[in-house]
């Protein structure tokens, strides 16, 4: 196996990529990688610089695959380091530059390095001893893999690096007919507030739409821009990480891919939120609006998806970080999973039980937001 690192997604051909990635999870699909290099989202004074890394046969054939970053901050990645940094800064040591292997600004639990059906499980370890070979190369601090499916750990685990718990909130499908049906497995309390909640943005004349591939019109579709920027400069004081042209280039390579839905009050769009389409997976990703109305994100961010979910018999809706406000409405609290590599020895060890000490919380936490959920029945969560 030869293991090289690329700091151009194009030097992969799509064809490549595409038999040995597929295309159920859509942040590893080609389009959107390098969707994201030619829109300038990543790269150039970024502080993510591409250096994806390939495993190949001798032949040349590609064996395995994972998105790989060189950061110079720890910003759009939603698994947090800050205090980190702050501690190798207080030591006099430089805890940036790091290598990252994530999907940028994608808080989304996928495969990380996706390997060939016929490749030997020990590439894990290989390109685990790259990772720390360029890590002492470029003099970085370490390597850190975020958001990576449960089955992958405990092979990363075993090439020394530390896993770290985090804790979203998804919401499953358990076979529902339609949403009434889902209302129905809840308590007679939440199920009253969930339909307060939908029939008062219905009184004031609020109808949604979920549009995908052609449907999307170009004219929608600029107006969606126009509300995820606004709710940036609003909330973040920027206009979000992802350029314009970066929404242009999904809109014409992966329109088969999103589920965009949309507020209107009469004709005029006042609100979208954008989700990816992948296989038994809807994610929740951007939302914007011009307008402030009571319960409208709710509305458009999670009963619709959830709409969409059980009419189209998928298992999963991931609607992105954090919010404890999901719980009520449905989403469970799901452990998240990352593992982290510090060269530095006596971080390393002074990491690794902070990390102990912090997946005792995690769980803990897991375990109480679970006993807020509104069903009658409540089934363990793994």
């Amino acid at each position: 196996m030869n293991v090289r690192f690329i700091d151009d997604i194009h030097l992969i051909s799509a064809e490549a990529w595409h038999t040995l990635v597929g295309t159920d999870y859509p942040f590893l699909r080609y389009e959107f990688l390098a969707g994201l290099e030619e829109s300038q989202s990543v790269g150039g004074q970024s502080g993510w610089l591409p250096m994806h890394l390939v495993v190949e046969s001798e032949d040349g054939r590609l064996l395995a695959a994972m998105p790989l970053y060189l950061k110079s901050h720890s910003y759009g990645e939603y698994v947090f380091d800050w205090s980190w940094a702050e501690a190798y800064e207080n030591h006099g040591l430089d805890y940036y530059p790091k290598l990252l292997a994530a999907i940028p600004f994608t808080p989304a639990t996928g495969q990380r390095l996706v390997k060939a059906a016929d490749c030997s499980d020990e590439v894990t370890a290989v390109v685990a001893k790259a990772l720390r070979d360029k890590t002492q190369q470029l003099g970085a601090s370490g390597w850190h893999v975020l958001f990576l499916e449960k089955e992958e750990l405990a092979q990363w685990v075993s090439t020394r690096a530390d896993m770290r718990l985090g804790c979203q909130f998804h919401w499953h499908n358990e076979g529902y007919s339609d949403f009434d049906g889902f209302l129905a497995a809840m308590n007679s309390k939440k199920r009253r507030t969930l339909r307060k909640e939908r029939n008062s943005l219905t009184a004031q004349g609020i109808q949604f739409q979920r549009l995908t591939g052609d449907a999307i019109t170009p004219v929608i579709w600029q107006r969606f821009q126009a509300f995820y920027q606004l709710t940036n400069l609003k909330y973040n004081r920027h206009h979000g990480y992802l350029t314009p042209e970066f929404f242009e280039r999904i809109y014409h390579t992966m329109r088969d891919s999103l589920l965009l839905v949309v507020a209107f009050e009469g004709d005029e769009a006042i609100a979208g939120a954008l989700n990816f389409i992948g296989h038994k997976t809807l994610y929740g990703r951007y939302w914007g609006c011009i307008r402030e109305m009571e319960f409208l994100h709710f509305e458009t961010c999670y009963y619709q998806g959830i709409e969409y979910c059980i009419q189209h018999g998928m298992q999963r809706f991931d609607s992105g970080a954090q919010g404890e406000h999901k719980v009520p409405r449905g989403f469970r609290p799901t452990l998240t999973y990352s593992v982290h590599y510090l060269a530095h020895s006596g971080f390393k060890d002074a990491v690794k039980r902070f990390l102990v000490e912090e997946s005792v919380a995690i769980q803990r936490y897991r375990d109480e937001m679970s006993k807020a959920l509104p069903f009658r029945q409540i089934e363990g969560d793994s």
